[in-house]
């Protein structure tokens, strides 16, 4: 902060106390962080830095992967942390109203004490907040079932640029009374307001859960099996994870701590998993499906568990993405390709990626939903090219008019290539809403949107 502005320090201090300012140096994250108690609060946060034009970063659990979370200049950090609880669980109406500084893995356990579920699941669970996923929209593992966030919250509590508090904690389903005012603020990374407080929807806790690790020969029967599974499983289809065999077979290498489930040579290995209402009945069907794909040719080998512990070990597998960072150096990506030009988008960036010296090329994805993960690097620093990995990726998914982003945001990594996957004008109206909102750009600035539209 300039020292033009340290009276706002003051001001903020009076508001919030001596337990709601912390000082952290840090290279990357603000130095000063706000920890507000209430709403009432974080309105009189914005008001005093909006008279002051002093820019904010919204702070969830910081394990976002594009930046969003970082400074880029004197910004204060605004955090959720003391804004953590579960305010109601409804559980005649299905909703869970919490502070957006709930840890997600903390709101999805008090849903099952009610027996009942919330549907998002990411690997940062035990350290996101319910705010900072409803702010990048976050995915997850149940997506192809459930969607993604905006498709579980039923309404919202913002506070905008200047102070004033939104409050549309709707409970309803249908509600279909003009503007979807909380659509404005799901995904909007907190670059329009604060988000305060959420209401969820829940959903009934499942009674089973089956899950099948299969090989599978050809891009046609991957597609082949998911259409099946889906027509097939009655809606209770809730992953398709597939992974190609780079990242299989390193996963399960020899030293690794994952046992093959499977013999390695497969061109596709894809982990599969319905939940439904009866244990008994749901695994016999599970099974009659799974040999009718296998009738079928879809599937060319398969493995089933039959308890928690195996399951668990298949998911280990699927989610220890971790374990690559031991290969070299690489760019995760994670971008959208519709499910028709998925195997031509592969298979250009897999030749493009023959022609680096020592490279890595690891895919992977939850696919159900046309979402893929890919690490594109070298194993060899001196020859590792950020740039270019860059540059092939973004341009492989213009050219197959594909998102930039499938689940993670834009934050600051990627703001110069929204182009790729939203028109000139489709930014334009964004950057509108931004001048709108905040006018003063105090709100996260520098992310999302790129320099030009700012």
């Amino acid at each position: 902060m300039s020292e033009g502005n340290s009276s706002v320090l003051e001001e903020l201090a009076q508001l919030l106390g001596e337990n709601g300012i912390r000082q952290q140096p840090d290279d990357y994250l603000p130095e000063v962080v706000l920890k507000p108690e209430t709403t009432e609060q974080v309105s009189g946060i914005l008001k005093i830095c909006s008279a002051a034009g002093q820019p904010l970063i919204p702070i969830g659990g910081k394990t976002g992967l594009v930046s969003g979370h970082v400074r880029t200049g004197d910004e204060l950090g605004l955090s959720m942390e003391r804004m953590n609880a579960i305010e109601e669980i409804d559980v005649t109406n299905r909703t869970m109203t919490v502070q957006a500084g709930c840890i997600l893995q903390v709101a999805a356990e008090a849903a099952q004490e009610k027996d009942l579920l919330l549907p998002l699941d990411l690997g940062a669970r035990g350290t996101a907040t319910v705010g900072g996923n409803v702010s990048t929209n976050a995915g997850g593992n149940m997506v192809i079932r459930y969607g993604m966030t905006r498709d579980m919250v039923l309404g919202l509590e913002v506070v905008l640029a200047d102070g004033t508090i939104i409050n549309s904690l709707n409970k309803m389903l249908k509600n279909n009374t003009g503007y979807d005012i909380k659509q404005w603020f799901i995904g909007a990374e907190g670059t329009l307001g604060v988000v305060t407080r959420v209401v969820l929807r829940l959903r009934p806790h499942p009674r089973s859960q089956n899950i099948a690790f299969v090989a599978v020969d050809s891009f046609t029967n991957v597609q082949g099996l998911l259409h099946h599974l889906d027509s097939r499983a009655g809606g209770s289809l809730s992953a398709f994870e597939v992974l190609w065999p780079e990242f299989y077979d390193y996963i399960t290498r020899e030293e690794s701590t994952h046992r093959p489930p499977l013999p390695h040579g497969s061109p596709y290995y894809v982990l599969v998993e319905t939940q439904g209402s009866d244990e008994s009945g749901d695994a016999e069907k599970f099974e009659t499906i799974l040999e009718e794909a296998m009738e079928a040719g879809l599937v060319s080998d398969a493995v089933l568990t039959r308890s928690q512990s195996e399951r668990n070990a298949l998911w280990e597998i699927r989610d220890d993405v971790l374990a690559f960072f031991n290969l070299g150096f690489f760019v995760p990506f994670d971008v959208s390709v519709t499910l028709d030009k998925m195997e031509d988008f592969v298979r250009d960036i897999r030749a493009a990626m023959k022609q680096h010296e020592d490279p890595i090329c690891v895919i992977f994805g939850h696919l159900g939903d046309c979402n893929l993960h890919v690490f594109l690097g070298s194993r060899n620093v001196e020859t590792f090219d950020s740039d270019a990995v860059e540059e092939l990726c973004y341009s492989t998914v213009e050219r197959y008019q594909g998102s930039i982003s499938a689940e993670h945001g834009i934050g600051i990594a990627k703001r110069e290539k929204l182009a790729c996957s939203r028109s000139p004008e489709e930014i334009a109206l964004m950057a509108t809403m931004k001048k709108t909102l905040d006018p003063g750009n105090i709100l996260n600035p520098n992310k999302l949107l790129p320099e030009a539209f700012t």
